[in-house]
């Protein structure tokens, strides 16, 4: 009888587990598609952004570090290989060696660095803004130096501060708006979702 048991528990377990990484999948993909979507989304103003960085946070506040790492490895993925997931409906190689590539690239290194900051204890607001703003800065490190470096190697040196405000002192105040918009969002609908998963997962 207690084999019987055992052999049931663990047929349960099993299948809650497997239920578990079938939703992860889902819900992974579901972000992908949401960065996708939001790199294709243009606001045209004097320097045009999209709403790419916004769907970034969004996916690591909801997701969790380590879902939403993957679903922006999956995204780049994506791109790399030609489906256009990239802004402009842009993809391939091309783009994610390209001069602007290592933004794209720095997504990565931002998401990698907001996982282990989840784990604060007592996770406050100002924590989570913290989290957004150092990945901020990661994405911008990372991509000015692969500016800096690709274009260098194709049409001369070029100086820090040039790099700086082509690439990211005129997109800094949109990213700021992103982040915040992602924070509110984030929040809002993280519990509900994760109700929603942990429902699904008993069933």
């Amino acid at each position: 009888m207690n084999r019987e048991m055992r052999a049931e528990a663990e047929k349960i377990q099993t299948g809650s587990v497997g239920r578990g990484k079938t939703y992860d999948m889902a819900y992974i993909g579901l972000f992908v598609g949401l960065m996708a979507i939001c790199s294709w989304i243009s606001i045209p103003t004097a320097i045009p952004f999209t709403l790419q960085t916004f769907a970034i946070f969004l996916a690591v506040t909801i997701l969790g570090g380590k879902r939403g790492t993957l679903a922006v490895v999956v995204y780049l993925l994506l791109g790399m290989v030609g489906v256009p997931v990239f802004a402009g409906f842009a993809a391939g190689p091309r783009v994610l060696f390209g001069t602007t590539g290592g933004y794209l690239i720095g997504f990565i290194f931002s998401a990698l660095l907001m996982w282990p900051m989840e784990r604060l204890p007592g996770r406050k607001l100002w924590v989570q803004m913290l989290s957004m703003l150092l990945g901020m800065v990661t994405y911008y490190i990372v991509g000015t130096i692969w500016f800096m470096v690709v274009y260098g190697s194709t049409n001369g040196p070029v100086s820090l501060l040039t790099a700086l405000g082509w690439c990211v002192f005129p997109f800094v105040i949109p990213d700021l708006v992103k982040a915040a918009l992602a924070l509110g969002f984030g929040s809002a609908l993280k519990k509900p979702l994760a109700e929603i998963m942990e429902t699904r997962g008993k069933r």
